[in-house]
């Protein structure tokens, strides 16, 4: 059986030029949408972060569907953090910026109860705004940020530098 980092080096698609020039787009979709590569992905996270969750937390929107299957393996909850404005009042929010742009991320204000132990789940680290932000988020609303899991992680873009002392595993380094 191949190992979850073989699997998602066979199954991503590399897409040039997306969504601008310049830009080279991992799609893992691919990953997430082979049974074996998904099963592999959850049981390397929740191997990982054994025991050391409460929660789970997906990034909107590939993040949603990892942190769904890592909550549900090990019995756990699963909370969306949303882009803005998808969320009724009152929320959280927290702004940042995109390698391409710039955005902000809302979770409901009553979400967490405080000192909740988060595991937060996203499909690519790049320049690592996404998630500081969504760290930032969780922690404002008094949880506890467990650890860092990402599929695909571009080294070359620095995003583990913007989570200097947390506990971050990537599944594949490029």
């Amino acid at each position: 059986m191949p190992s979850a980092a073989e699997l998602v080096d066979a199954l991503t698609l590399e897409v040039p030029d997306f969504p601008q020039p310049g830009i080279l787009f991992r799609d893992l979709t691919p990953v997430l949408a082979d049974g074996a590569a998904l099963r592999a992905v959850t049981d390397r996270f929740t191997d990982v972060f054994d025991g050391g969750f409460d929660l789970v937390a997906g990034i909107e929107a590939r993040g949603f569907l990892l942190a769904a299957a890592a909550a549900y393996a090990v019995g756990a909850g699963v909370l969306a953090v949303r882009k803005a404005g998808k969320l009724p009042p009152a929320t959280l929010t927290e702004h940042y910026e995109l390698e391409y742009g710039s955005a902000a991320l809302e979770i409901r204000q009553e979400a967490l109860q405080p000192g909740t132990r988060v595991l937060v789940l996203d499909d690519v680290l790049a320049t690592g705004g996404t998630v500081e932000a969504t760290c930032a988020l969780l922690e404002r609303a008094g949880a506890v940020v467990a650890g860092v899991g990402v599929v695909l992680e571009l080294a070359g873009l620095g995003g583990r530098d913007r989570l200097t002392g947390r506990r971050v595993e990537a599944i594949r380094v490029v």
